[in-house]
């Protein structure tokens, strides 16, 4: 069972900034895609940001340009930097994990604030 552990969300005004890191308990080896995922109230579950096991990056068009995602290999982790924050980011932020065999885990999801 592959765990994942989250951190990193929290309140913040609109325009400020956020750095959320999710670590796996297998490596890169092992892992076709990371990344994530964010549910607001009332609305789907949408993808925000993946990185792929070759490096490319895959972003929602909503956070192109002010959300970063990237992966450590060393800790088999990924970061999500999300800078510019609006309101409308507010959501719960669900860590995924795509395993070369198919499997996918989420984590247990860490909420994001943003006030205006």
């Amino acid at each position: 069972q592959v765990q994942l552990v989250e951190s990193g969300g929290g309140l913040v005004q609109a325009g400020g900034s956020l750095r959320l890191s999710c670590a796996a308990s297998i490596s890169w080896w092992n892992i076709m895609i990371m990344g994530w995922y964010r549910q607001a109230p009332g609305n789907q579950q949408e993808l925000v940001a993946i990185v792929k096991s070759d490096g490319r990056t895959d972003y929602s068009d909503s956070v192109k340009g002010r959300f970063t995602v990237s992966r450590d290999n060393a800790k088999n982790t990924v970061h999500l930097q999300m800078d510019s924050l609006k309101s409308e980011d507010t959501a719960v932020y669900l860590c995924y994990l795509l395993q070369n065999d198919g499997l996918g885990y989420w984590g247990q999801g860490t909420q994001v604030t943003v006030s205006s």
